[in-house]
């Protein structure tokens, strides 16, 4: 029988070889060991930190005013396009003016005549006053005519106020608007009879630019809000520089900024809430009336407060708040923090950060708990790093 050429001491051999090879490669690999991945690092420093608030709140124009009448007739002609905007004193409507002309003539006609009679009276009073002086006449006569001027002068203010107010009257045939805004729909057509005193109004005019937004809070947020700034925890905004904006309901956030008016003095028994309000500039009428928006609001400053950048943030199974920090020889720590509120696109640290220590914000995904990195100062202002995206602000998932 043959023998194989490779006996099994020289096998034996070639395997203890082969093995030596394998881990000689090994202890080299670890001894040359692999590079600690690179992350962007942000050190946490105290700073001014608004106290914001979305609270829900509907648009309200700012004027709103019911077109009447102020005589009584037929109307005769719509003048006003529906939904337009109309200017103070424009002409809406008109009624039939047959009747008041009439009434301005025969108020004419009663003033020419006591104008008549008080200048007959008045030479009267002349004469009287020559006669007199000439003893021709009594102080009597006298008296009588100076009473009889008198009573010209009288009527004649009468004649002159009856005048006046069959102008006004007149002029009132003509229905102006009051106010300049958005005029919505007629409520009254031509051939109608509208009366001075009637229940029913011929048009409603909304000034809608700037609009107000009414938005409400409950009594004990603004409550803990003031204990807050009363112990100093927290610093109140100026009067006047509370920053003020408004969120429809994809998200995006109106492009002019509103100024804080007032917040109401009584609560509302049934809600517990607080109203307050807000103006804001529509010049492109984008801001209706009765619109449903959420207001933004800046009520208050934590002074040295935290913020870390939304993309530093992950999340664990239970939906809690994680970021890594680097700590000493450059090893990475998993830590469990609770944050607050959303501002752009950083999140407020409510608890589990201070200030100085140094969290991982680009290359999350390449650290894993007690591991080397090699740290990197970043910036959002860096273009390789790249920008945080901008949030609305919202609670963190619990």
């Amino acid at each position: 029988m043959r023998r194989s050429r490779w006996t099994h001491p020289t096998l034996w051999l070639m395997t203890c070889l082969t093995i030596g090879l394998t881990v000689g490669d090994t202890v080299a690999q670890d001894a040359g060991g692999m590079p600690p991945p690179s992350v962007g690092v942000f050190e946490l420093k105290g700073h001014a930190v608004p106290v914001v608030n979305e609270l829900p709140g509907r648009i309200a124009a700012t004027r709103t005013s019911e077109v009447r009448a102020r005589v009584s007739g037929i109307l005769q002609e719509r003048v006003f396009e529906q939904g337009t905007l109309v200017n103070k004193g424009d002409v809406l409507y008109r009624i039939d003016p047959k009747l008041f002309r009439v009434r301005v003539e025969s108020a004419e006609a009663s003033l020419a005549r006591a104008k008549a009679t008080q200048a007959n009276a008045k030479q009267q009073l002349e004469r009287q006053r020559t006669l007199r002086d000439r003893n021709a006449a009594t102080n009597v006569d006298f008296d009588t005519a100076a009473l009889n001027v008198a009573q010209a002068d009288a009527d004649v203010a009468l004649a002159e106020a009856a005048l006046e107010e069959a102008r006004i009257n007149l002029d009132y045939t003509e229905v102006r608007a009051p106010i300049t805004g958005i005029i919505g729909a007629a409520l009254a057509t031509e051939g109608a009879l509208v009366t001075a005193d009637g229940a029913s109004n011929l048009a409603l005019i909304q000034q809608v630019d700037p609009v107000y937004a009414d938005f409400t809070q409950s009594a004990e947020e603004l409550l803990k809000l003031k204990r807050a700034v009363a112990s100093r925890e927290l610093a109140s905004t100026a009067p006047g520089e509370a920053k003020v904006e408004l969120v429809f309901d994809d998200g995006t956030v109106y492009g002019q900024a509103g100024r804080l008016l007032f917040a109401s003095a009584n609560v509302d028994p049934n809600t517990g809430q607080v109203t307050l309000r807000a103006e804001f500039p529509n010049p492109k009428g984008d801001l209706l009336p009765g619109m449903y928006v959420r207001v933004r609001i800046e009520q208050a400053v934590r002074q040295n407060g935290l913020t870390v950048p939304q993309r530093a943030v992950t999340r664990n199974e239970a939906g809690q708040a994680q970021v890594y920090l680097v700590g000493k020889d450059n090893a990475a720590e998993l830590r469990t923090i609770t944050l607050g509120k959303a501002l752009g696109s950083e999140w407020v640290v409510e608890d589990g950060l201070k200030s100085g220590e140094k969290v991982v914000v680009d290359g999350v995904q390449k650290v894993q708990p007690g591991g080397k990195v090699a740290p990197e100062p970043w910036s959002p202002a860096n273009p390789d790093q790249g920008q945080a995206s901008a949030a609305p602000a919202q609670q963190p998932a619990e």
